[in-house]
């Protein structure tokens, strides 16, 4: 009994200390009342987010990573942690246990409704898709298709004070052959399915072209969207307004670039604090580093919102890269970064590339990440669905891991990897009977571009296996990733101290609609025999 206790009290104390991880590289509080933007340095794209009472929760878009949906919570909106995922797997399974670049979960919303949490967003294959639950930080219920079809996207749901639902979403022209428009339909009560006709409320036309990521808001007898026009890196915010459900919406802009640094800033969440002082969050695009969350403060004028600061007195804000905070006196904590692997779960900052299958690797009982070599016996790390990977925190951050590559068989391999459409590795490969350390690089890795392995020296095992049926060479090694001004350079050491720095330095690219990501990578070249594996001890940013 005294044993069990004594693992349930380390369990929580390791739980405690991740949910109060402060970032070494990034970190928007101020310490003295008042924060910088962005409050989310890393790609939590095209955020939504709830108040319940004194708590906020956040979610994004995850596209094809899993778990997808990540929840993060805040009680000052400053202030972030990651507290779980709402998708642990997508439909149809057989179709992301292939990586499924820029598919799967795009622009969520997250709402709270009579005890429950709902998220919808638009996969632009199949059609409106919602998941709830009564804890954001426990389990969510299976996703439901509200509505089939293809080019739905952004869908917000908006329960009216007579219980009636109504939902408003935007097209994708990829998939419907138009866009800039905004259609709301009604729900059933349960918000589970269609039960009226979609009706076309807003047209952007040339004026406001690209008008997408629409949220929905009641407030003093009038309908309010909120969205975002122009595109992602020119656009602009703009609110609509309606005394009834189905329009017409009269619309404004309410915030654009104007003289700061900060563009396309849009799509975003209205939340209204505690205190009854209203906030937007929205994303600014950051190209390799991905889409990045800043927080502005939301006022009125004339019985409109203003978002950011009116210089211009005109109505129409521009983004503030620093404010007070909208609570005072709340500790400082972030996003996980580091991990330790000390427990027996994935971290929650870790995502793969596709559903996850066991076969790639789990945490163990030994204090280590396990993955297994994975058969990748064409393509590229493109395709490769094992991925281990966590956003880039900031522009300029340090990682080092110390990790222990087992190769049963020639061509089995394993390292650190920064991924996007053009990706760069640096791993160690058995080779005969000792183990060659290589950078491997592909450029335009999403049009079919090639892999280049260059040979960087040439390591002795640590140790090897004597079990005659199934021999494995060791080796015990630290990598090392530093970024800085987009680009990424490698360094590896047998002892943790003496650091040599190795290879070309790498440009970082964006993936397929999420900024660059960081991780592991454990492959193999071929199927035949047992797979070798790479325990990875820790993994520190600073």
């Amino acid at each position: 009994m005294k044993r069990v206790l004594f693992v349930s009290l380390i369990l929580w104390l390791a739980s405690v200390v991740q949910a109060q991880y402060v970032s070494q590289v990034w970190c928007p509080d101020l310490g003295d009342g008042t924060y910088q933007n962005p409050v989310l340095d890393a790609d939590y794209s095209d955020p939504d987010v709830c108040a319940v009472g004194e708590d906020f929760y956040l979610t994004a878009s995850s596209f094809n990573c899993i778990p997808g949906l990540p929840i993060l919570h805040s009680r000052d909106l400053v202030n972030w942690t990651i507290v779980g995922h709402a998708l642990q797997e997508q439909l149809p399974r057989e179709v992301f246990a292939s990586v499924q670049h820029g598919c799967g979960v795009w622009a969520p919303s997250i709402r709270y409704h009579e005890g429950q949490f709902y998220i919808y967003w638009g996969d632009p294959d199949r059609g409106i898709m919602m998941v709830k639950t009564r804890d954001p930080r426990g389990e969510w219920e299976k996703p439901v298709c509200v509505i089939e079809g293809r080019g739905m996207i952004d869908p917000c749901p908006l329960w009216d004070e007579d219980g009636r639902c109504y939902l408003v979403h935007a097209w994708a022209a990829s998939r419907s052959g138009f866009n800039s428009v905004l259609t709301v339909r009604e729900l059933s009560a349960d918000g589970t399915q269609s039960v009226g006709q979609p009706v076309l409320v807003f047209d952007g036309g040339l004026e406001n072209h690209t008008t997408e990521g629409p949220k929905l808001y009641k407030r003093d007898g009038w309908y309010w969207i909120l969205c975002p026009a122009g595109g992602v890196e020119q656009g602009w915010q703009l609110a609509m307004r309606s005394k009834t459900v189905y329009g017409p919406y009269e619309a404004r802009t309410v915030m654009a670039q104007g003289w700061s640094l900060v563009n396309g800033p849009h799509q975003g969440a209205w939340v209204t604090t505690p205190q009854g002082e209203d906030w937007f969050l929205h994303f600014h695009d950051k190209g390799p580093y991905g889409r990045v969350v800043f927080l502005q403060p939301m006022a009125w004028k004339n019985g409109w919102p203003v978002i950011g600061n009116d210089r211009e007195g005109n109505g129409c804000g521009e983004p503030v890269m620093t404010y007070r905070k909208p609570v005072q006196g709340k500790r400082r904590q972030n996003p996980q970064e580091s991990d330790e692997f000390d427990r027996p779960a994935l971290g929650k900052q870790w995502q793969w590339q596709a559903n996850y299958d066991p076969a790639w690797g789990m945490p163990t009982a030994m204090g280590v990440m396990r993955l297994y070599t994975h058969d990748l016996t064409e393509g590229t790390l493109w395709q490769a669905p094992n991925l281990l990977l966590q956003k880039t925190p900031t522009e300029k951050f340090c990682v080092t891991t110390r990790v222990t590559m087992a190769a049963k068989a020639d061509g089995q391999y394993g390292g650190l990897v920064m991924m996007g459409r053009d990706y760069s590795a640096v791993v160690v490969r058995r080779v005969g009977e000792e183990f060659a350390l290589q950078q491997l690089t592909c450029k335009r890795a999403d049009e079919g571009g090639e892999e280049h392995a260059v040979t960087l020296a040439s390591l002795t095992p640590t140790r090897r296996d004597t079990i005659p049926y199934s021999p494995a060479l060791y080796l015990d090694i630290y990598l090392r990733m530093k970024v800085a001004d987009g680009w990424c350079t490698f360094a590896y050491s047998t002892d943790n101290e003496h650091f040599q720095e190795v290879g070309e330095r790498f440009r970082l690219r964006q993936g397929k609609w999420i900024g660059a990501k960081f991780g592991f990578v454990s492959e193999r070249s071929q199927t035949a025999g047992n797979r070798g594996w790479l325990d990875v001890d820790w993994v520190r940013v600073m």
